[in-house]
């Protein structure tokens, strides 16, 4: 392998070197063919893309497909959610009415049907008022005694109630709010569902042109709200944030760029590669058909990470190069040599780290991670191989043409400030390394532990813009400012008024024969002596609704068909056990169908029990709680809702960092070992390189903790992904220190190196950090969350490269090279003249680094 892959830096070499017209073609063919790939990317949003064969979502999704729903979750309905001082009072109710006219006398709204308390309410006063003309007729004819009078006869009417505010006062007949609902028979039918919510709906457009004609001709508080308005406020999200970003992005890194590079042709080809970069990724994401999600938000600066680490490593090796007095040629040479091994360790670890995350089994983040390592292997090409062919080919030309050259002096030299501030970790290495090493080692351990009170967290919320919008935000100028968004105050607002919207409920999804005698005795001994996580009844049974709450009601206000439940009743505990095909097809035709018609399927073989769930208990005891009743059940019962559905993502969110974690671990372990055997024979220097690592992961795990940052959809791989990013600072620090150390003694070989070698690592963390920093500006909070804990990771990692990992060079050097006062190439061994015969390198001049990286 080891000759095997000096065939290819040989390759390399010589391509660069004396054909870098036609790399540079090459290259720039292969960009054309990735942008013909960008106009097919596509896009998905939303927390639907995460619940995808889990067995909770799939439940609840046959739950939709077998049960009526009340109001709200449909994906063929409109909610219509209207605030006043008392919407029950005659112009509100009216106002309700003309609004679902005014949707329903438009074709394109595609109206099938309303509901809403003011028709309750209007047919309670006049039973013929079937339409909502002569419903609104009713009402503007009707007195308010006689509207009071209606609210009041309804005030036990589920149906009604179920629709109001729980500040609903039937005393004074009153409530603050109301959800009218709209249903419509789409062409093509409706499509999507209620388990989570996607970035794409067939109401998107409906809805909003909703808005838009309500408040054109009413002048009434009321909020067009469904799985549309979510959907559209899912997909703009992610574009404002783009719009932010991105800008934001660009100038902090071109900012820092011209810092590092001081020349403006480098800080051109510079960009140019790391926009080649990005074109080559996302036109492999449309290429592929894989769809862009939002957490790939994050690929770009995530590239742009590494190929300004790569950029900078590159241009300032080669100007050390120069500035022995090199030809563009041989400097060139020598600097791919050395790099290339280094990028391709680099580009191995990483995209082991970013790889790991195929052991998900959420698919966006297995998404994220096939992108995102497919994205630094086209960074290693590009700067690995274009940029310096771009490099040779533009020094050439400034022979020949006056293109001025303002600084091609490395960073961090000998000497100066910047080497000094540098190589604190080397003083700290040659008196104490094993301190060091101990004191990380603790610091480590601590760290992690600390760590295990980390949260995990996956909501709706968190791919939703906040309620508010920073200030700073808003007054950004166009196109930059962000959209007016109301889904997350709508949501709040609901879960604070309704009952029915609250998350305090889980739902088992029952499979079975409903028709059998003892159907219904097994939905009722299931809540018995409940889970203290349930809210009881009184009488030790859990409080839930389900097809046997609904007969009971019915039942208790219709004497005919109690007696019908009585006489097929054995034990006298208000369930039927006989003749339920009958006890349903009265239920059916009575006033109580469409509620009964929510808990028991048409067909008679399913059933749906939802039970109420104590304020107090978490998201994971209800979801435990749901379990052990679901077990109860003699038939198939699948635990669901929301908070099951979302429990178990947030619990694959948890096990996909554990489990990429150490992956990308144990598999960055094997690869620096195998790597480091192969190409230098030193398989322990592998082991060394994980030292910072190790300290790197341990503190940003940590300080998530500290600043409260929880796992989540985004959050969930930026440990493997310190291990991908921070690796890098090591394997530079690393492959620079075996180069120095073949002619020079340990303290000497490791000063240059990091004196060498920091001045790039410095420039390339402060640029990846606060261009990646700047997401904390997306509209998204948790993109933010991301944006600082990657920013945090590479600083960390950075700081571990130069304060930690000197040390544990120093150790293992005492260890595997024994003397530190002589240099490697000088011990004569069989290894030294094995490399002598494989190299045939150019020679460097005497005093410069040697050519580690020709094997």
């Amino acid at each position: 392998m080891r000759l095997d892959f000096q065939r290819f830096v040989d390759w390399a070499d010589d391509n660069i070197v004396n054909r870098p017209k036609k790399v540079m073609l090459a290259f720039l063919l292969v960009t054309l063919v990735f942008a013909g790939g960008l106009g097919s990317v596509s896009t998905e949003a939303g927390t639907q893309q995460f619940a995808e064969d889990i067995p909770a979502a799939n439940a609840l999704e046959r739950i939709e497909n077998d049960f009526e729903s009340p109001f709200g979750e449909s994906p063929g309905s409109t909610q219509l959610v209207q605030r006043d001082r008392n919407v029950l009072s005659k112009d509100s109710l009216i106002a309700m009415l003309r609004a679902q006219r005014a949707l329903e006398e438009r074709d394109d709204m595609y109206v099938s049907s309303t509901s809403s308390s003011a028709a309750i309410v209007a047919r309670s006063i006049d039973p013929e008022a079937t339409t909502i003309d002569s419903q609104i007729t009713t009402l503007e004819r009707a007195t308010r005694t006689e509207i009071s009078r209606a609210v009041r006869e309804n005030a036990d009417n589920a149906g009604f109630t179920g629709t109001l505010s729980n500040d609903f006062n039937r005393r004074s007949a009153s409530a603050s709010a109301t959800i009218g609902v709209v249903q419509h028979d789409l062409p093509g039918g409706a499509g999507g569902g209620s388990v989570g919510q996607s970035g794409e709906s067939p109401l998107t457009s409906i809805q909003n042109d909703a808005q838009r004609i309500i408040d054109a001709e009413l002048d009434a508080d009321i909020t067009v709200f469904g799985s549309g308005v979510i959907a559209d406020e899912f997909g703009t999200v992610v574009t404002d944030s783009l719009l932010i970003v991105t800008p934001a992005a660009v100038l902090l890194i071109v900012g820092f760029l011209v810092i590092a590079y001081r020349d403006l042709l480098d800080l051109l080809l510079g960009v140019t590669s790391l926009g080649m970069a990005v074109i080559w990724t996302f036109g492999f994401l449309g290429l592929a058909g894989i769809p862009f999600n939002q957490i790939m938000i994050s690929v770009p600066p995530l590239l742009l990470a590494v190929g300004i680490d790569f950029g900078i490593h590159a241009i300032n090796r080669y100007r050390e190069d120069r500035a022995t007095g090199l030809d563009v040629e041989s400097a060139m040479r020598l600097t791919t040599d050395q790099l290339l091994v280094a990028f391709f360790i680099v580009t191995g670890t990483t995209v082991i780290g970013f790889l790991s995350n195929l052991a998900s089994d959420l698919p966006p983040i297995r998404d994220f991670g096939i992108v995102a390592g497919v994205g630094i292997v086209f960074t290693f090409l590009i700067f690995g191989i274009f940029l310096p062919a771009a490099k040779v080919w533009m020094d050439r030309r400034r022979e020949d043409w006056p293109i001025p050259t303002f600084s091609q002096r490395p960073l961090g030299e000998e000497g100066s400030l910047l080497g000094k501030a540098l190589s604190v970790g080397v003083t700290l290495a040659r008196y104490a390394p094993v301190a060091v090493l101990v004191v990380a080692l603790l610091f480590s351990a601590g760290a992690a532990g600390y760590a295990t009170g980390v949260d995990t967290s996956f909501t709706q919320e968190d791919f939703l813009p906040p309620e508010e919008v920073s200030p700073l935000l808003k007054s950004l100028p166009e196109p930059f400012a962000p959209s007016d968004y109301g889904v997350v105050g709508t949501l709040n607002f609901l879960e604070d008024r309704f009952t029915s919207t609250q998350g305090g409920s889980v739902t088992i999804y029952v499979e079975g024969r409903m028709g059998e005698d003892d159907a219904l005795e097994r939905i009722h001994r299931a809540g018995e002596d409940p889970p203290s996580e349930f809210v009881t009844d009184g009488s030790r049974r859990a409080e839930s609704t389900s097809i046997v709450t609904v007969i009971q009601d019915h039942a208790a206000q219709d004497p005919e068909f109690a007696a019908l439940v009585e006489r097929n009743d054995r034990n006298d505990n208000g369930v039927p056990d006989d003749n339920l095909g009958t006890i349903y097809s009265e239920l059916a035709a009575s006033s109580a169908g469409d509620r009964a018609s929510q808990y028991l399927a048409d067909d008679h073989r399913s059933a749906r029990v939802v039970y109420t769930v104590s304020a107090d208990a978490s998201d994971s005891e209800a979801t435990a709680a749901a379990d052990e009743v679901a077990d109860r059940f003699r038939y198939e019962a699948t635990p669901t809702g929301n908070t099951v559905v979302f429990q178990e993502v947030s619990d694959l969110i948890f096990e996909s960092a554990i489990t990429s974690l150490a992956l990308a671990l144990g598999a960055t372990v094997v690869f620096l070992v195998a790597i480091y055997w192969v190409l230098e024979g030193l398989p322990s220097l592998g082991i060394a390189n994980l030292a910072p690592i190790v300290v790197a992961v341990a503190s940003v795990a940590g300080t998530m903790r500290v600043l409260g940052i929880s796992f989540n959809a985004f959050t969930a791989t930026i440990l493997s992904l310190t291990i991908g990013l921070g690796i890098d600072y090591s394997v530079h620090v690393v492959h620079r220190f075996v180069d120095e150390r073949r002619e020079r003694a340990l303290m000497p070989a490791l000063r240059r190196t990091v004196v060498g070698t920091g001045g790039a690592l410095l420039g390339s963390m402060a640029t990846t950090a606060f261009g990646i920093g700047v997401l904390v500006l997306a509209v998204l909070s948790v993109l933010g969350q991301f944006g600082v804990l990657t920013a945090i990771s590479i600083t960390y990692s950075f700081l571990a490269s130069l304060l930690v990992l000197p040390s544990a060079l120093v150790v293992w050097d005492r260890l595997v090279n024994g003397d530190p006062t002589v240099p490697i190439g000088e011990r004569g061994d069989a290894r030294s003249a094995a490399d002598a015969d494989v190299s045939g390198s150019t020679p460097r001049p005497q005093g410069q680094p040697s050519d580690g990286g020709r094997l």
